[in-house]
């Protein structure tokens, strides 16, 4: 019976987050480059600018770099170590240049999210900002839309609770923490009713709890003081990694490189017959991409929200880099030193294992050292993308409790214990139902993008056609 359930789920999977849904979510960036005139190319030096630049006075709870931080959270994590290894592994090097695509057009989107979350945010007297889709589709596209507000935040509940959140990043730190320290299963423990599990998978989810307690039960102030710290210094040590192994294996670059296009519209030529469908790169390289960097999914939006701006131009523009970062550098990172190493191609290696093999065949240093990097970054990528679907999901409660903190309160020790639990949760249905609710919230999300396009276009043009203005005015009393 549960054999039979685990198919229906996976057949499910496969129809949401199939053609249909990836076309939606490319169709939807497609259309706002054209309007906006490629905007992620002409604007992207004075998006990163405003990056790490905070803007004064604005109404909201944290700073654009620390709403960018918490987005960030949530999008770099697994997706950029095993998902880049598991597409290509699937598609061929050429799943990395269709990832790349992905990523170029979902910054139009990304951009289109972080401006419509803050101009149609809600903020209180207290300067407690609550936005996101829901907000968006309910403000923006009116109350009878309200219905769809809701479906959307139900499934941003559903899918940081039973998996995407909890369960499937716990298990995967907890994973990572084994087989570097206790491969062997040398050093074990009978739990009651759950099984023998390694003493070190025990420690890693008590200390892990106890982390993410502390810095749940702080609120969002608390979540993006971490994640500002934590979420750039993993980054540049995974980075910093990535560029040594690039540089020591320089010459191999450019065929590398050319591996990667050829591959991406011939993949038979490149992979010898094992991957010959240009539709299977295309499919697996789009949906790797989609899922690492979030774009059209509806989440980073919400953090976007709790931003101190006046501007949504300007936190469309800081939303933007979220995906320059995570999928145009880092992503692109993983995955031209998995294709230069060969790693890809080495049989019986699936998902962490590929890069750790890319990791230790590149880097001139010892295996251990190389694999302990790694597995740290892992750690960490996973760590903060528990903090961040946890404030993602505790706003779409919010926003479905009419702001009844309550139900927050309560939600934030449901989630911790999630988090407790989650080492010990070997079930396959609970990732493939947080798989399934995760792509269903993007269909509300896409619906209301198409359909407030035009306000995302009318708010840039006014922006840019304001500061404009304002430069020559200033021009003018400077000469007079």
């Amino acid at each position: 019976m549960l054999d039979q359930v685990n198919e229906l789920l996976v057949k499910i999977d496969d129809i949401v987050w199939g053609v249909p849904l990836m076309v939606l979510i490319m169709a939807g960036g497609i259309l706002l480059t054209m309007r906006m005139g490629v905007l992620q190319v002409r604007k992207l030096p004075l998006a990163l600018k405003w990056m790490v630049k905070n803007e004064e006075g604005g109404e909201g709870e944290v700073t654009s770099f620390g709403a960018l931080c918490t987005a960030l959270s949530a999008t770099i994590g697994t997706g950029n170590i095993v998902g880049v290894a598991t597409a290509i592994a699937a598609g061929g090097p050429g799943a990395l240049f269709w990832m790349e695509v992905a990523a170029f057009f979902g910054m139009a989107t990304k951009y289109a999210e972080g401006l419509l979350a803050v101009k149609y945010r809600v903020v209180d007297e207290e300067n407690h900002s609550l936005g996101g889709p829901f907000y968006y589709i309910e403000r923006g596209m009116g109350s009878k839309w309200k219905w769809l507000a809701k479906l959307f935040a139900f499934f941003g509940v559903c899918v940081g609770l039973f998996g995407i959140g909890t369960f499937s990043q716990v298990n995967g730190i907890a994973s990572a923490v084994n087989n570097f320290f206790d491969p062997n299963q040398s050093w074990t423990v009978n739990i009651p009713g759950l099984g023998t599990y390694s003493w070190t998978v025990v420690i890693a989810s008590m200390i892990l709890t106890l982390c993410v307690a502390l810095v749940l039960l702080g609120g969002i102030k608390r979540i993006a003081n971490v994640a500002q710290f934590v979420v750039p210094f993993m980054a540049v040590i995974y980075v910093a990694f990535c560029v040594i192994l690039l540089v020591c294996n320089i010459s191999e670059i450019p065929s590398a490189v050319i591996m990667i296009v050829k591959g991406a519209f011939n993949p038979s030529a490149v992979t010898g017959g094992v991957v010959g469908s240009i539709i299977v790169a295309m499919q697996k390289g789009v949906a790797r991409g989609i899922f690492s960097n979030e774009s059209g999914l509806g989440s980073a939006p919400i953090a976007a929200a709790a931003t101190k701006t006046k501007e949504p131009v300007r936190q469309g523009l800081v939303s933007m880099t979220g995906t320059f970062i995570d999928t145009i550098i880092i992503c692109t990172m993983t995955g031209l030193s998995i294709v230069l190493t060969g790693a890809w191609q080495v049989e019986g290696l699936e998902g962490v294992a590929v890069t750790t093999r890319a990791f230790n065949t590149g880097l001139p240093f010892p295996p251990v050292v190389s694999s302990f990097a790694l597995m740290l970054c892992l750690v960490f990528f996973a760590f903060t993308t528990i903090l961040g679907w946890d404030y993602y999901s505790e706003r779409c409660l919010e926003y479905l409790s009419n702001g009844k903190m309550k139900a927050v309160k309560v939600f934030r020790f449901l989630y911790i214990t999630a988090v407790f639990i989650g080492p010990y949760m070997t079930v396959k249905a609970v990732w493939t139902i947080a798989d399934i609710f995760n792509a269903l919230m993007a269909i509300p999300n896409m619906i209301a993008i198409f359909y407030l396009s035009n306000v995302v276009v009318k708010e840039t043009k006014t922006f840019f056609e304001r500061r404009k203005e304002t430069k020559q005015n200033f021009v003018k009393q400077e000469e007079g």
